[in-house]
Order: structure tokens, then sequence, then C-alpha cells
């Protein structure tokens, strides 16, 4: 099965327990994606949580398309990962491993995107990385509420 390994890091502007307890939890991810747009089913057991994330996607500008995917999130000690099951044939793993930098976070941010077809992780690794790259921003951007 075709795969594709993306990696990022940047910082955060909060202490790495701050950014392990938001990353940890799933309805901090409505947003921390700007595909991602609600968060529902979330299934807790000690040391995981399971969840329906709801991805909204537009085609031709006027098509929107709610893809249903599967999550699995785990967090502790300096590390949240997690595997990403979508239902049409993609799947992904990450990995945010934190790191105390100054008064913040350095968080490196992996992503393993594997796709059934070619053509298919090739739309997927460039959609994953578009919201790799934009979630820096993001969690800065959140950081004042993490404290």
């Amino acid at each position: 099965m075709p795969q594709t390994t993306l990696r990022s890091v940047f910082h955060v502007p909060a202490p790495p327990s701050a950014v392990l307890a938001h990353l940890g939890e799933p309805s901090n991810y409505v947003g921390l994606s700007p595909l991602v747009v609600a968060v529902r089913d979330v299934r807790r057991t000690p040391g995981e949580s399971r969840f329906v994330s709801v991805e909204r996607f537009h085609f031709f500008g006027f098509v929107k398309y709610d893809n249903l995917i599967e999550v699995t999130l785990r967090a502790a000690g300096d590390t949240v990962e997690g595997e990403v099951r979508s239902p049409g044939g993609v799947w992904l793993d990450f990995r945010f491993a934190l790191a105390a930098d100054g008064e913040g976070t350095q968080v490196e941010d992996v992503l393993t995107v594997r796709a059934t077809m070619r053509p298919l992780l090739w739309y997927a690794a460039r959609k994953a990385r578009e919201v790799q790259l934009a979630r820096g921003d993001i969690l800065a951007g959140r950081a004042a509420t993490m404290l």
C-alpha cells in the first residue's frame, strides 16, 4: 500500500502540560484541522479516546461532502498519538512529540498517510500537509486558552 510521511516542527507559547491536555481532548480537534467541523460519539477508556470526526470537503465550490472518520487518540508523557481511519480507503497515523522550549513547547508533528491507490494518496497527502502546516498557527492562537 503506498504511503508517505509528513513532518512539521513548530512552537506553541504554552507549557508542554497544557499543550498535552489540549491535544488529548477530542473536542479540541474541531477547527484544529480546518476540515474538522464536528466531533461526536466520544468513547473513553483509560489511556485512550475513540471518536468520530466529521471532515467537511467542498468540491467545485458548491458540492459539500461530510467524511466521517474513526479516530483513536492516546496522550501520555510527552506524546499524543493516534490513528485515523477513513471509509474512503485512507489511513493516517499521527504523533505529536512535545518538548519544553523556553517558556513554551516545541511540537514535532509527524503524519504517515496510507491509501489504497496512489492517486488517492496524493490527494490525501496534499490535504494532510495543508492541515499540518495550518496546525502550528492554530495551536499558537489557542495558547492563551490553554493556560
